[in-house]
């Protein structure tokens, strides 16, 4: 499912302020509501009437979206092209499941079949130069090995070693592919027409994938989703959704007779997961996994496309009551203490980056002070809370001033 058109020549611009202008237009919107005003005009109007007595005469455009939840991949899906294009182009929720970040793969064949890779997509770009870095790491790692077999024969024969031409990151180019040649014709005959091969057309297979977070802070908090059962393919109530959303995280084969034992906990991965979730969303942060620089969350100012993440989030359950880690059938991440060599793992991978790493502590309510019937609805989320501490890696080399 690709949220972008196959990619067309354009004439560069300084500095790249054409791209940048047209990012600024596509990504206008950090949520997908839109708050319509309208517009002003010389005579009185009801909407001004209405601000006299304090009420705003902004429209609220609500787009609806439809998703179906996946207890398998703890996901929901985002089939619908048009519902994935607002949720990715207005807050940057979810991930194509056949690309990194932004739903690509129908724009990467599109361009594979009309281009032939002239133009490339960013993720097209990043492969591309990734295996440039590593051929020239190994066509460096070959002269200098040469050029050491050079000085080795050169001594034992007595005489002046020859010099082997190292590559350096400011001369090497990469080589065009070996193996591919056309066929020798004559000048005189000409090449020869083939007919064209009608190619299938490209089919469509990718889908918008939202954590249960992202899917959850869009139904309860804006309202702009509906979540299907997988199985009926009917609409789910909050209710519902919010009972299956903790189950998932339930183990597999679960007794029936346990399952109320398993609700019954405030230590759910996902309800500790999703209030550190909401503390930064509400903030105006955009969230995104963090799984690729060892952490939970990435926060980005305004979104991948514009800059990189500025934080790492690492999530720290607490738990309010000790005995409740005691008899919890639930194995949290980081729940244990943790010692100084994975905190000093975890900042210097962060640091390497420019991500300044943020330990996020989330609160979990006692049992013996919150009455367990209470996470029978979203209103258990008031009695968690976060508290969070920015960890920097002190150098000495950057930070003399």
């Amino acid at each position: 499912m690709s949220l972008i058109g196959p990619s067309q020549p354009r004439k560069p611009s300084g500095k790249g302020g054409a791209h940048r202008a047209e990012n600024n237009r596509i990504y206008a919107n950090p949520l997908p509501l839109l708050f319509i005003t309208p517009g002003n005009t010389r005579y009185i109007s009801p909407h001004r009437v209405l601000g006299l007595f304090g009420l705003s005469g902004v429209r609220i455009e609500n787009p609806h979206c439809e998703g179906v939840l996946d207890p398998a991949t703890r996901s929901v899906w985002i089939t619908n092209s048009k519902d994935a294009m607002i949720l990715w182009r207005r807050g940057f929720f979810g991930k194509g499941d056949l690309s990194r970040s932004e739903p690509s793969w129908y724009t990467r064949q599109v361009n594979a079949r009309k281009a032939a890779g002239k133009y490339l997509t960013s993720e097209e770009i990043r492969e591309k130069r990734r295996k440039e870095r590593q051929q020239f790491k190994l066509d460096r790692s070959k002269a200098l090995a040469e050029a050491a077999a050079e000085k080795e024969a050169a001594f034992a024969e007595g005489r002046e070693a020859s010099t082997v031409a190292i590559p350096s990151g400011a001369t090497w180019k990469p080589q065009p592919a070996e193996g591919l040649s056309l066929p020798s014709v004559h000048p005189e005959q000409g090449i020869p027409e083939e007919d064209p091969i009608e190619e299938d057309p490209v089919e469509e297979v990718e889908h918008l994938q939202l954590t249960l977070q992202e899917a959850f802070f869009l139904l309860w908090n804006l309202d702009c989703l509906t979540v299907l059962d997988s199985v009926t393919d009917e609409a789910m109530g909050l209710k519902s959704i919010w009972s299956a959303f903790k189950r998932v995280y339930h183990p597999p084969g679960i007794a029936p007779n346990l399952s109320s034992t398993y609700d019954g906990r405030f230590d759910n991965p996902f309800l500790v997961h999703y209030a550190a979730y909401h503390y930064y969303r509400s903030l105006g942060w955009v969230v995104k996994g963090g799984i690729k620089f060892c952490v939970d969350y990435l926060l980005y100012k305004r979104g991948p496309v514009f800059a990189h993440a500025e934080f790492a989030i690492v999530v720290l359950p607490v738990y309010e009551d000790p005995e409740d880690q005691k008899t919890s059938p639930f194995d949290l991440n980081n729940a244990s203490p943790f010692s100084w060599t994975w905190l000093s793992t975890i900042n210097r991978v962060n640091s390497q980056v420019q991500k300044t790493l943020i330990l996020t502590y989330v609160t979990i309510p006692a049992r013996s002070r919150v009455n367990p019937e209470v996470l029978s609805s979203p209103a258990a989320l008031s009695h968690y809370s976060v508290r969070e501490v920015v960890l920097r890696r002190f150098i000495p080399a950057r930070m003399r001033d």
